[in-house]
């Protein structure tokens, strides 16, 4: 049994992704076709040896359900280990107390109770891949109080808006957490990934509770860099953070490309997810596909170039869909033009026959629309 349990958070308040956000929160879109984004934190934990997580849910918290359902498709050793939903029941008119704070409040009797002497927290709105047995041992040797991941990057001024930063001095010790400006292109992306003694976790919610009804963990730990003993931890491989619409569509479209998505996916560390038992795609005459993502049960005519397709999709023939991110269970009619534009599901493609939008700001379908 691992030494640390899990908590995967939800995504906090300054994370929007127009459309898409209004049916499921982000951890339950779909993602690369056959997943959900909240597949990777869960698989990362399960595949460290965690098993004992709670996740963490508020708005519209339905398909995200129905989807973890009882874990067991995660490989959590079901004697020992348990994938626990939590609900906020918060009925707060203004988001702005509607923190993880909050939720970690609620359900303090259910985070006292865990055995385990340490916890890892990862967010549900990135897509990366950590072995955080690694990381806790990192924790550990170290004798610091906390350990965050970070990952650098050099394009801060244009993505990752909506994501803090890590100020980190020459010993690794973490100087403060900001948000990031945009006013410069190098920069430390703090994860959202946090690793300490469960005691501590309980005594910075507890603090973070009395001094402000807004704070998030974040708040109380910058708030806390001078007093306790942090420290950063460095990232490598694959690393996307969805916290708007253009940033969920750009992370889907990256993993097209094969040195993306063999530095994501890794033999000996799998992405679990559920699964169901459609029939393989079927691939008619006529029909061309190049640089694409092709889920199972999909029935192919038409062209598709560098999309990515999710399960059970009907492409008619003379259908071209390009640049496009189609969600489960879409109709592409007969000779419909499709470019640059993410498909909600249940959508139907049939009498618009263009629907293209320009590269820079992506089009929106809506979930069960008929175009």
């Amino acid at each position: 049994m691992s030494q640390a349990f899990g908590i995967v958070n939800f995504a906090g308040n300054h994370i929007k992704v127009d459309g898409l956000q209004e049916y499921r929160p982000v951890g339950a879109f779909s993602f690369l076709g056959r997943y959900r984004v909240i597949d990777f934190p869960i698989s990362n934990m399960s595949n460290s040896g965690i098993d004992t997580i709670q996740v963490y849910t508020r708005r519209k918290p339905r398909s995200l359900t129905e989807h973890l359902g009882t874990g067991r498709h995660y490989n959590i050793n079901s004697k020992r280990g348990k994938l626990h939903i939590l609900y906020t029941e918060s009925t707060m008119v203004s988001d702005i107390y509607n923190t993880d704070i909050a939720a970690y409040i609620e359900n303090l009797d259910v985070i006292e109770r865990v055995p385990q002497e340490y916890v890892v927290i990862a967010p549900s709105y990135m897509v990366y891949t950590a072995d955080y047995s690694e990381l806790l041992q990192t924790h550990i040797d170290s004798g610091a109080d906390i350990t965050l991941m970070y990952h650098s990057v050099d394009t801060a001024k244009d993505e990752f808006l909506s994501c803090y930063t890590l100020d980190i001095n020459k010993q690794k010790g973490v100087d403060s957490i900001q948000p990031n400006r945009g006013n410069a292109k190098n920069k430390n992306i703090f994860m959202d990934t946090y690793v300490m003694k469960k005691d501590l976790f309980l005594d910075l919610v507890t603090k973070a509770h009395k001094m402000s009804a807004m704070y998030s963990l974040v708040d109380i730990i910058d708030e806390e860099c001078h007093n306790l003993d942090v420290r950063a931890v460095p990232h490598r491989g694959f690393f996307a953070s969805i916290t708007d619409f253009k940033s969920y569509y750009d992370a889907n479209m990256s993993l097209i490309d094969l040195k993306n998505a063999t530095n994501l996916f890794v033999n000996d560390w799998p992405i679990y997810t559920r699964t169901n038992d459609s029939c393989p795609t079927q691939y008619f005459d006529g029909s061309s596909v190049k640089s694409s993502v092709v889920s199972n049960g999909c029935l192919i005519e038409g062209t598709i170039e560098n999309s990515v397709i999710g399960r059970g999709c009907i492409i008619k023939e003379g259908a071209v869909v390009k640049n496009c991110v189609i969600s489960s269970d879409i109709v592409i009619g007969k000779g419909v033009h499709v470019e640059n534009v993410v498909v909600d599901k249940h959508a139907k493609l049939i009498r618009g026959k263009r629907v293209i939008a320009s590269p820079e700001k992506p089009g929106y379908i809506k979930r069960g629309d008929t175009l």
